[in-house]
Protein backbone atom coordinates (compact mmCIF):
# COMPACT_ATOMS: atom_id res chain seq x y z
CA UNK A 1 0.00 0.00 0.00
CA UNK A 2 1.34 3.89 -0.47
CA UNK A 3 -0.18 6.88 -0.03
CA UNK A 4 -1.32 6.98 -4.07
CA UNK A 5 -3.30 3.76 -3.53
CA UNK A 6 -4.95 5.04 -0.27
CA UNK A 7 -6.11 8.75 -2.07
CA UNK A 8 -7.08 6.66 -4.77
CA UNK A 9 -8.93 4.45 -2.62
CA UNK A 10 -10.72 6.98 -0.73
CA UNK A 11 -11.39 8.86 -3.75
CA UNK A 12 -13.62 5.81 -5.23
CA UNK A 13 -15.37 5.75 -1.92
CA UNK A 14 -15.95 9.46 -1.74
CA UNK A 15 -17.16 9.38 -5.63
CA UNK A 16 -19.56 6.18 -4.76
CA UNK A 17 -18.36 4.40 -8.57
CA UNK A 18 -15.06 3.49 -10.26
CA UNK A 19 -15.91 5.38 -13.25
CA UNK A 20 -16.77 8.88 -11.71
CA UNK A 21 -13.69 8.17 -9.51
CA UNK A 22 -11.42 7.36 -12.10
CA UNK A 23 -13.08 10.77 -13.89
CA UNK A 24 -12.43 12.90 -10.47
CA UNK A 25 -9.01 11.74 -10.39
CA UNK A 26 -8.05 12.33 -14.07
CA UNK A 27 -7.55 8.40 -14.77
CA UNK A 28 -8.28 5.49 -17.35
CA UNK A 29 -11.17 3.49 -16.06
CA UNK A 30 -9.44 0.16 -15.93
CA UNK A 31 -6.12 1.48 -15.10
CA UNK A 32 -8.17 2.39 -11.67
CA UNK A 33 -10.19 -0.61 -11.32
CA UNK A 34 -7.14 -2.67 -11.50
CA UNK A 35 -5.68 -0.82 -8.78
CA UNK A 36 -8.50 -1.34 -6.61
CA UNK A 37 -8.56 -5.08 -7.51
CA UNK A 38 -4.26 -5.38 -6.57
CA UNK A 39 -5.40 -3.96 -3.43
CA UNK A 40 -7.62 -6.46 -2.12
CA UNK A 41 -5.29 -9.36 -3.15
CA UNK A 42 -2.61 -7.43 -1.39
CA UNK A 43 -4.67 -7.28 2.09
CA UNK A 44 -6.50 -10.46 1.30
CA UNK A 45 -9.98 -9.48 1.65
CA UNK A 46 -12.82 -7.97 -0.13
CA UNK A 47 -13.35 -4.06 0.34
CA UNK A 48 -16.18 -3.39 -1.95
CA UNK A 49 -19.41 -5.36 -2.27
CA UNK A 50 -20.32 -6.03 -5.58
CA UNK A 51 -23.34 -5.94 -7.11
CA UNK A 52 -24.97 -2.48 -6.55
CA UNK A 53 -24.70 0.45 -8.71
CA UNK A 54 -22.71 2.59 -5.98
CA UNK A 55 -20.20 1.46 -3.90
CA UNK A 56 -20.83 -0.54 -0.53
CA UNK A 57 -18.10 -1.14 1.52
CA UNK A 58 -17.46 -4.29 3.64
CA UNK A 59 -16.27 -4.42 7.31
CA UNK A 60 -12.82 -4.62 6.27
CA UNK A 61 -13.68 -1.87 3.66
CA UNK A 62 -14.96 0.49 6.36
CA UNK A 63 -12.10 0.04 8.67
CA UNK A 64 -9.38 0.53 5.32
CA UNK A 65 -11.48 3.50 4.87
CA UNK A 66 -10.56 5.24 8.24
CA UNK A 67 -6.75 4.37 7.89
CA UNK A 68 -6.60 5.19 4.76
CA UNK A 69 -7.76 9.35 6.12
CA UNK A 70 -5.11 9.09 9.14
CA UNK A 71 -2.63 7.69 6.80
CA UNK A 72 -3.38 10.48 3.80
CA UNK A 73 -3.77 12.84 6.55
CA UNK A 74 -0.71 11.84 8.01
CA UNK A 75 1.24 12.70 4.56
CA UNK A 76 -0.46 15.96 4.65
CA UNK A 77 0.90 16.91 7.84
CA UNK A 78 4.48 15.85 6.97
CA UNK A 79 4.78 17.96 3.99
CA UNK A 80 3.86 20.56 6.06
CA UNK A 81 6.33 20.03 8.62
CA UNK A 82 8.83 19.64 6.07
CA UNK A 83 7.60 22.85 4.36
CA UNK A 84 7.64 24.99 7.97
CA UNK A 85 11.20 24.01 8.10
CA UNK A 86 12.12 25.34 4.79
CA UNK A 87 10.54 28.67 5.47
CA UNK A 88 10.73 28.62 8.69
CA UNK A 89 7.68 30.64 9.43
CA UNK A 90 4.89 28.99 7.42
CA UNK A 91 2.75 25.70 8.22
CA UNK A 92 -0.02 24.53 10.72
CA UNK A 93 -0.69 24.45 14.38
CA UNK A 94 -3.21 21.65 15.02
CA UNK A 95 -5.05 21.90 18.44
CA UNK A 96 -7.76 19.58 19.79
CA UNK A 97 -9.90 20.96 22.48
CA UNK A 98 -13.49 20.69 24.54
CA UNK A 99 -15.58 23.48 24.55
CA UNK A 100 -13.92 25.97 27.64
CA UNK A 101 -13.35 29.34 28.36
CA UNK A 102 -9.95 28.67 29.23
CA UNK A 103 -9.66 28.74 25.38
CA UNK A 104 -9.28 31.95 25.24
CA UNK A 105 -5.87 31.70 26.16
CA UNK A 106 -4.96 29.49 22.91
CA UNK A 107 -6.95 32.00 21.11
CA UNK A 108 -5.18 34.87 22.56
CA UNK A 109 -1.85 33.10 21.34
CA UNK A 110 -2.99 32.42 17.97
CA UNK A 111 -3.81 35.33 17.02
CA UNK A 112 -0.61 37.24 18.55
CA UNK A 113 1.28 35.01 16.77
CA UNK A 114 -0.82 34.96 13.26
CA UNK A 115 0.27 38.80 13.42
CA UNK A 116 3.73 38.34 13.40
CA UNK A 117 3.74 35.10 11.03
CA UNK A 118 0.67 35.45 8.46
CA UNK A 119 1.67 32.47 7.06
CA UNK A 120 1.02 30.47 10.05
CA UNK A 121 -2.19 28.49 9.76
CA UNK A 122 -4.14 27.18 12.91
CA UNK A 123 -6.90 23.89 12.51
CA UNK A 124 -9.30 23.72 15.42
CA UNK A 125 -10.66 20.02 16.55
CA UNK A 126 -13.67 20.10 18.76
CA UNK A 127 -14.24 16.86 21.07
CA UNK A 128 -14.50 14.91 24.30
CA UNK A 129 -11.46 14.02 26.33
CA UNK A 130 -11.12 10.49 25.11
CA UNK A 131 -11.82 11.26 21.51
CA UNK A 132 -9.13 14.44 21.47
CA UNK A 133 -6.32 11.64 23.47
CA UNK A 134 -6.88 8.95 20.46
CA UNK A 135 -6.11 11.84 17.66
CA UNK A 136 -3.20 13.39 19.76
CA UNK A 137 -1.78 9.75 20.62
CA UNK A 138 -2.35 8.69 16.44
CA UNK A 139 -0.22 12.22 15.31
CA UNK A 140 -3.19 13.81 14.10
CA UNK A 141 -3.02 16.70 15.97
CA UNK A 142 -0.36 18.49 18.01
CA UNK A 143 -1.99 19.61 21.06
CA UNK A 144 -5.17 18.66 23.09
CA UNK A 145 -6.54 20.47 25.47
CA UNK A 146 -7.91 18.33 28.62
CA UNK A 147 -9.91 18.59 31.96
CA UNK A 148 -7.80 15.03 33.75
CA UNK A 149 -4.75 14.60 35.17
CA UNK A 150 -1.89 14.34 32.56
CA UNK A 151 0.14 11.78 32.41
CA UNK A 152 3.56 13.13 32.43
CA UNK A 153 5.74 10.28 32.14
CA UNK A 154 4.32 10.84 28.29
CA UNK A 155 3.05 14.04 27.75
CA UNK A 156 4.48 17.55 28.44
CA UNK A 157 1.75 20.09 29.49
CA UNK A 158 1.11 23.49 30.44
CA UNK A 159 -1.66 24.79 33.16
CA UNK A 160 -3.88 27.40 31.68
CA UNK A 161 -4.14 30.32 34.05
CA UNK A 162 -7.99 29.99 34.37
CA UNK A 163 -11.01 27.88 35.92
CA UNK A 164 -13.82 26.55 34.51
CA UNK A 165 -16.88 26.02 36.98
CA UNK A 166 -20.00 24.20 36.19
CA UNK A 167 -23.10 25.91 36.10
CA UNK A 168 -26.94 25.19 34.74
CA UNK A 169 -28.16 25.96 31.62
CA UNK A 170 -32.38 26.87 31.97
CA UNK A 171 -35.20 29.35 30.53
CA UNK A 172 -35.17 32.68 32.12
CA UNK A 173 -38.70 32.03 33.01
CA UNK A 174 -38.13 28.91 34.64
CA UNK A 175 -39.26 28.76 38.22
CA UNK A 176 -35.21 27.52 39.00
CA UNK A 177 -34.29 30.93 37.47
CA UNK A 178 -35.56 32.87 40.71
CA UNK A 179 -32.51 30.76 42.87
CA UNK A 180 -29.09 32.86 42.61
CA UNK A 181 -27.47 29.10 43.44
CA UNK A 182 -28.06 25.56 42.17
CA UNK A 183 -27.94 22.47 43.98
CA UNK A 184 -27.97 19.09 42.53
CA UNK A 185 -31.18 18.02 44.70
CA UNK A 186 -32.85 21.01 43.90
CA UNK A 187 -33.19 18.91 39.87
CA UNK A 188 -34.59 15.62 41.34
CA UNK A 189 -37.72 15.14 39.40
CA UNK A 190 -36.49 17.47 36.44
CA UNK A 191 -34.91 16.46 33.14
CA UNK A 192 -31.17 16.91 33.14
CA UNK A 193 -28.55 17.64 30.44
CA UNK A 194 -25.15 16.00 30.58
CA UNK A 195 -21.89 16.92 28.86
CA UNK A 196 -20.23 13.36 28.66
CA UNK A 197 -16.88 15.29 30.01
CA UNK A 198 -18.75 16.21 33.12
CA UNK A 199 -19.88 12.90 34.52
CA UNK A 200 -15.92 12.26 36.01
CA UNK A 201 -15.93 15.76 38.04
CA UNK A 202 -19.03 14.36 39.50
CA UNK A 203 -17.96 10.54 39.56
CA UNK A 204 -19.62 9.14 43.07
CA UNK A 205 -22.28 11.93 43.29
CA UNK A 206 -25.67 10.12 44.42
CA UNK A 207 -27.81 13.27 43.70
CA UNK A 208 -26.29 12.96 40.24
CA UNK A 209 -26.96 9.17 39.73
CA UNK A 210 -30.19 10.02 41.34
CA UNK A 211 -30.81 12.60 38.14
CA UNK A 212 -33.55 12.28 35.05
CA UNK A 213 -30.55 12.21 32.21
CA UNK A 214 -32.71 12.44 28.80
CA UNK A 215 -29.44 13.49 26.92
CA UNK A 216 -25.75 13.60 27.01
CA UNK A 217 -23.99 16.30 24.44
CA UNK A 218 -20.09 16.99 23.93
CA UNK A 219 -20.83 20.62 22.28
CA UNK A 220 -22.40 22.92 24.43
CA UNK A 221 -24.23 25.38 21.35
CA UNK A 222 -26.45 22.00 20.88
CA UNK A 223 -27.06 21.81 24.41
CA UNK A 224 -28.39 25.02 24.06
CA UNK A 225 -30.66 24.59 21.63
CA UNK A 226 -31.86 21.70 23.73
CA UNK A 227 -32.96 23.81 26.31
CA UNK A 228 -34.26 26.59 24.08
CA UNK A 229 -36.74 24.51 22.99
CA UNK A 230 -37.62 22.71 25.89
CA UNK A 231 -36.01 19.19 26.26
CA UNK A 232 -34.33 19.59 29.74
CA UNK A 233 -31.61 21.55 32.01
CA UNK A 234 -28.43 21.39 30.72
CA UNK A 235 -25.06 20.84 33.44
CA UNK A 236 -22.39 22.64 31.44
CA UNK A 237 -19.06 24.95 32.13
CA UNK A 238 -20.28 28.05 32.39
CA UNK A 239 -19.39 31.15 29.95
CA UNK A 240 -19.91 29.68 27.22
CA UNK A 241 -23.28 30.78 25.68
CA UNK A 242 -24.27 34.56 25.60
CA UNK A 243 -27.09 34.48 28.14
CA UNK A 244 -27.46 38.43 28.25
CA UNK A 245 -29.70 40.43 26.24
CA UNK A 246 -32.54 39.11 24.42
CA UNK A 247 -31.70 35.59 25.17
CA UNK A 248 -34.46 33.50 26.54
CA UNK A 249 -31.96 31.41 28.55
CA UNK A 250 -29.73 31.82 31.89
CA UNK A 251 -27.02 30.33 33.66
CA UNK A 252 -26.22 29.89 37.70
CA UNK A 253 -23.64 28.27 39.26
CA UNK A 254 -24.05 24.92 40.69
CA UNK A 255 -23.44 23.98 44.46
CA UNK A 256 -20.93 23.10 45.94
CA UNK A 257 -18.30 24.24 43.01
CA UNK A 258 -16.13 22.40 40.84
CA UNK A 259 -13.85 24.12 39.44
CA UNK A 260 -11.27 22.57 36.83
CA UNK A 261 -8.12 24.10 35.25
CA UNK A 262 -7.20 22.84 31.79
CA UNK A 263 -3.97 21.54 30.59
CA UNK A 264 -2.19 21.93 27.15
CA UNK A 265 -0.62 18.86 26.32
CA UNK A 266 1.55 17.23 24.02
CA UNK A 267 3.39 13.69 23.57
CA UNK A 268 7.17 13.92 24.72
CA UNK A 269 10.16 13.35 22.78
CA UNK A 270 8.46 14.58 19.26
CA UNK A 271 9.93 17.36 17.13
CA UNK A 272 8.18 20.18 16.31
CA UNK A 273 8.10 22.04 13.40
CA UNK A 274 9.01 25.87 13.95
CA UNK A 275 5.39 27.17 13.93
CA UNK A 276 4.42 24.24 16.36
CA UNK A 277 7.17 25.34 18.68
CA UNK A 278 6.66 28.98 18.88
CA UNK A 279 2.81 28.28 19.60
CA UNK A 280 4.32 26.44 22.51
CA UNK A 281 6.48 29.57 23.55
CA UNK A 282 3.87 32.06 23.23
CA UNK A 283 1.68 30.12 25.19
CA UNK A 284 4.05 29.89 28.05
CA UNK A 285 4.32 33.90 27.55
CA UNK A 286 0.92 34.29 28.23
CA UNK A 287 0.58 31.24 31.39
CA UNK A 288 2.87 33.65 33.50
CA UNK A 289 2.23 37.13 32.09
Amino acid sequence: MDIRTMQYYLAVVREGTISAAAQALHVAQPSLSRQMKELEEELGVSLFARGNRRITLTEEGMVLRKRAEEMVRLMQMTEDEISQIKNNISGSVRIGAGESWSFHYLSRAAASLAQEHPDIRFHITSGDTQDLMDELNNGLIDFAVIFTDVDHMLYQSIELPAEDSFGLLMPKDCPLAEKEVIRLADLKGLPVIVSRAAKPYFAGSKELSALNVVATYNLVYNASLLVEDGLGYAICFDKLINTTGDSCLCMRPIIPQIKKAGYLIWKKYRVFSPAVQMFIDRIRDISVS
